[in-house]
């Protein structure tokens, strides 16, 4: 061992000093120590130095030991103290570790100072670590992970404060609500890696283009709001034009080709009482950017109450009628993907969730993430949610019959946080799984953290409802809300599927990397299982397996697959 160690001792004694440092280098230690002995060199020190360890003695002429916990807890608290002492009372060094100190050692026996050193040290960068995990996960709860811009809660925070100022003050502000045009496109065709970074690049443009007062933040995918404070109409207009113009102009280039999108973007104004709270104006811009998109988007549109055109758009979505229409005509259909042990363990599982995929009239796919907001936002998920367990139920019921279950099989399903304050649901499923005679073991409902959070007084009771039958419980998109490990406590699921948005661009996002540990530790004291999706490749497998994930989730290891193409898929495929 060669270390380097910047030490701070106390202590009114040189020869013991001598002795201390000897000691150090004998174990392979480089000491950089300073030696001081009265209050004032105490606290000039702290202020003007940092230091890993702090050695004190107990009772010098000027100062005891009381006195350095007591100075080290306000200069540099997180800097562990050990005391070293020729003689402490019992009662006196138990009453200093109550105060501070990490241990305390008699200089009879200091056989026990460099363990107690390396220990403490230890310790020490466990806390840094933990520290740094904290303040990233703090800020990314007003942030978004991808663009590092302001998220949906940092913006209502922002807003609030917006509109207190209207009030108050008179001041006149406008809000924008920019959804992109035709980047599912981008997606689709080359991928979410590419999506993802021409909404990083699209995001500086936006941002270098608007005035340091202003906010901009990531709402959703494609999804911007631009909170222009103190703005008058006339000026926000053109601000709003000049985006427009920028966004349609703006080209990305994606291996040797070049792709463009253009805007709606639906535009509030703010002053007076016209809107008294967040989710109005949030609505209010919602529905006149909607109006934009069905207009042919890459236009504007302000938002008026009482525009006949707007409230015919807010009422008709057509999403709505897609959605009823599928469900009598059974155009639902119910996909799977595996779930395999990060470890890598030979011992075949047969893990997989089920996906919801919509059919349209012309015999195109829609993804869940396509439909499941209109749902949600008309509350059709109820409907939805019972379709896909009665779906599955009957899947498994054949597989059970053919014996082409194992015991230790385990199959994930997606419910809404609607029905989670649904009373009769629960009655459903457990209906359900007699009817068809499906053990409840080979069962995991899940539900995403917001969703949870969201409805947490419910999700807790229908969580407990559904392990009493003897299911089991995950909560997706952890990290996502990020309020989050508060939650824990009182969330009793048995899997956390790591957000994938932490997962993507944790090679090259130590942050990232960083949140990712975090939640499977905490996970894991907690006394569950971690699962982590959106794993596309080999060596984000090999990095989930190393922080000690349990299980891995993602288009690297299965696409999923049509239950209607092979009836015996689940016990194929894993």
């Amino acid at each position: 061992m060669n270390t380097s160690l910047r030490v701070l001792i106390v202590d009114d004694s040189e020869d013991d000093v001598l002795l201390m440092v000897r000691a150090l280098r004998c174990q392979g230690y480089h000491p950089d120590f300073e030696r001081v002995y009265t209050i004032s060199a105490l606290k000039a020190t702290l202020i003007n130095n940092k230091w890993d360890l702090i050695i004190t003695d107990h009772a010098m002429p000027e100062l005891n030991s009381n006195d350095v916990l007591r100075t080290a807890k306000q200069l540099c608290h997180d800097t562990p103290v050990i005391i070293v002492s020729g003689m402490i009372p019992e009662a006196t060094a138990i009453a200093a570790m109550k105060a501070g100190a990490q241990d305390y050692i008699m200089k009879d026996n200091m056989v026990r100072l460099i363990p107690a050193i390396e220990r403490e040290l230890n310790e020490a960068r466990s806390r840094a670590a933990r520290k740094r995990a904290e303040k990233a996960l703090s800020y990314l709860t007003f942030h978004d992970a991808l663009t590092d811009l302001v998220n949906r809660s940092g913006l209502e925070r922002r807003m609030q404060r917006a509109l207190n100022l209207c009030q108050e003050r008179n001041q006149h502000h406008v809000f924008l609500y920019i959804d992109l045009d035709q980047f599912k496109i981008i997606n689709d065709t080359v991928g979410h890696i590419a999506g993802d970074e021409m909404i990083k690049q699209l995001a500086r443009e936006l941002k270098y283009h608007l005035r340091e007062s202003d906010t901009l933040a990531r709402l959703g995918g494609d999804e911007f709001g631009v909170l222009l404070e103190n703005c008058d109409h006339s000026h926000a207009k053109e601000i709003t034009q000049n985006l427009l113009k920028l966004i349609l102009e703006f080209r990305f280039n994606w291996q040797g080709k070049i792709y463009q999108v253009s805007a709606s973007i639906g535009f509030v104004e703010i002053k007076g009482e016209s809107i008294n709270n967040v989710d109005d104006v949030l609505g209010a811009a919602d529905v006149a950017c909607y109006t934009a998109k069905n207009q042919g988007g890459n236009r504007i549109k302000e938002y008026h109450k009482n525009d006949s055109d707007m409230a015919k758009h807010y009422g008709e979505m057509q999403w709505v009628c897609v959605i009823n229409q599928a469900l009598e005509e059974n155009r639902f259909s119910m996909y799977v993907q595996g779930i395999f042990p990060a470890s890598g363990n030979a011992q075949r599982l047969q893990y997989g969730e089920f996906l919801l995929r919509l059919i349209q009239e012309d015999g195109r796919v829609q993804c869940a993430g396509d439909f499941i907001p209109a749902a949600e936002r008309y509350n059709l998920m109820p409907k939805i949610d019972r379709w896909v367990v009665g779906e599955v139920f009957s899947y498994l019921a054949v597989l059970l019959t053919d014996n082409k279950i194992a015991n230790n099989a385990r199959y994930f399903i997606n419910i809404s946080g609607a029905s989670l304050s649904d009373s009769l649901f629960y009655t459903f499923i457990r209906e359900k799984l007699k009817t068809y005679q499906i053990p409840p073991g080979i069962i995991c409902f899940e539900v995403t953290e917001t969703a949870a959070i969201a409805h947490l007084h419910d999700a807790v009771e229908f969580i407990n409802q559904i392990k009493s039958l003897g299911c089991h419980f995950a909560l997706d998109d952890f990290g996502a809300g990020l309020s989050s490990f508060t939650y824990l406590r009182t969330i009793p699921v048995d899997f956390i599927k790591i957000d994938g948005a932490f997962v993507t661009h944790m090679r090259e996002q130590p942050m990232d990397r960083a949140i990712i540990e975090s939640i499977n530790q905490i996970g894991h004291i907690a006394g569950m299982q971690t699962i982590a999706e959106f794993v596309e490749n080999e060596e984000t497998k090999l990095l989930l397996r190393h922080i000690g994930v349990d299980f891995v989730q993602g288009y690297g290891l299965d696409h999923p697959q049509p239950l209607a193409v092979n009836s015996t898929a689940l016990s194929v495929v894993y």
